[in-house]
């Protein structure tokens, strides 16, 4: 899929573009209608999509410099992942089948203390851009330390992302003094590497009980002033908000919501433990939400009450969390579970169905993470960050629905090509921007260290 020979124009006066994907079976725009085409195409112009629809319609209005004919295929929009610490790809399966207390405080902190450094970051950020791109996922939201080097892997990868910079109350990997935070996100935004177009800044304040009130409020004026976004963990277990509660009096969203903290620019990750009063309040902040259910199934974290969210109009996205407690970044999977997960806690088949978990992987997401203006569905003039899936699986045939398939039926491994920003970034199950050997080879290189801890 990368750069047929052209089919012949329908008609001499057809624009030019770059890239003319035409025939595919399904075409699923993930628009705020959600409309479907089949068959559909998609004209691309340098980053930008120049039109997508019908196929035949497209066809005639275009011709492409490069062109595909998808029969056999769905185009789609790439996913977003709303919520990841992609380094930790690199603490992959070293701890798993602990409380989350334990698992933090007992393996993670000493792991990150010991083996957490800019190269190390930056390769554990590349293997997860790998993990992703091939798993047709093309935006990312991160948050971690020294994330000027995840930054620049993400950078390297062809993909687009939200850095988010880590901040705590006390010592961490890249900031011995909790005290200078200040200065470390103004370094961190100033020196941020690239144009902060397709790989854009954020401030990550780790929760509410990791940085105090004063942290919260400043960071969050920081972001005000530069226009990023605010992320935070809240409410991700029921000890946390016991502990919330003990400190400042009140529930963690009331705590947020009296600070001020919350507004259209702020990312809440996890949210679990919320009273609908708490819910409500965050609904019409127009703050988002990432539910991230993996990882909160496998942590015995609890179930998110995504429903209620929807029906309150927030806008919820969905992440994996990171690779040390999910234990992959796999959107596909996620949708999965994220839809059989409501039904079940809910009682009730008709909740989370296919179409609006879909919405939360795509558009939804962009839009939780402030780029729901260039990504997440296919629209004339939104970024050209497009998946391609192969339909000629067993597990997918016959195909109904569309929608339906993607959610319950479609894996990762069924992704064929991707592009970011009208690039070409996978072609055949091979990521073309990076060497994927020599990351894995690193990946492999580090972890035999670690392994070899003693602390």
């Amino acid at each position: 899929m990368s750069g047929n020979s052209p089919a012949k124009p329908v008609n001499d006066s057809a624009r030019p573009v770059d890239w003319l994907l035409y025939n595919a079976d399904w075409l699923l725009t993930c628009d705020p209608l959600m409309h479907r085409h089949s068959p559909g195409a998609i004209a691309i112009e340098a980053s930008r999509i120049a039109a997508a629809g019908p196929s035949e319609e497209i066809r005639r209005a275009f011709r492409g410099r490069r062109e595909a004919d998808l029969s056999g295929c769905l185009l789609m929009p790439g996913l977003v992942n709303t919520h990841t610490h992609a380094a930790m790809t690199l603490f992959r399966g070293i701890a798993d089948d602990i409380p989350l207390k334990q698992w933090l405080e007992g393996v993670i902190f000493p792991l990150e203390g010991h083996f957490v450094n800019p190269r190390n970051v930056y390769t554990g950020t590349l293997l997860a851009t790998v993990e992703m791109l091939l798993g047709g996922t093309t935006t990312f939201c991160d948050g971690y330390f020294f994330e000027h080097e995840a930054a620049r892997a993400a950078m390297d990868s062809g993909m687009r992302a939200v850095m988010g910079q880590g901040i705590l109350d006390f010592p961490t990997p890249d900031q011995p003094d909790p005290a200078r935070y200040l200065r470390k996100c103004e370094t961190f935004l100033s020196d941020f590497p690239g144009d902060g177009k397709r790989v854009r800044p954020s401030l990550f304040c780790h929760a509410p009980y990791t940085c105090s009130p004063e942290t919260l409020r400043t960071v969050k004026a920081v972001c005000r002033k530069h226009g990023i976004l605010f992320q935070t963990h809240l409410a991700e277990t029921a000890g946390e908000v016991d502990g919330i509660v003990g400190m400042y009096g009140r529930r963690p969203g009331e705590h947020l919501s009296g600070l001020g903290i919350l507004d259209s620019l702020t990312l809440c990750a996890h949210s679990i433990w919320l009273t609908n009063e708490e819910i409500l309040a965050i609904a019409r902040s127009d703050a988002s939400i990432s539910h991230c259910p993996e990882s909160a199934m496998k942590l015995a974290s609890g179930v998110a009450a995504i429903s209620d969210f929807l029906s309150h109009g927030a806008r919820v996205g969905l992440g994996t969390d990171g690779s040390a407690s999910n234990n992959d970044l796999d959107m596909f999977s996620e949708m999965d579970t994220c839809a059989k997960l409501h039904k079940v806690v809910n009682n009730d088949p008709t909740a989370c169905p296919a179409e609006t978990v879909l919405k939360m992987a795509t558009l939804g997401g962009a839009c939780a993470i402030g780029l729901g203006e260039e990504t997440g569905s296919l629209e004339a003039g939104k970024k050209a960050d497009i998946v391609l899936i192969d339909l000629n699986r067993a597990h997918i045939t016959p195909l109904y629905d569309p929608v339906s398939h993607i959610v319950y039926s479609a894996l990762r491994s069924d992704v064929k090509a991707v592009w970011v920003d009208g690039r070409q970034v996978v072609a055949h199950g091979k990521v073309l921007t990076v060497d994927q050997k020599d990351v894995l080879a690193e990946a492999n290189r580090i972890g035999a260290i670690i392994a070899r801890r003693e602390f």
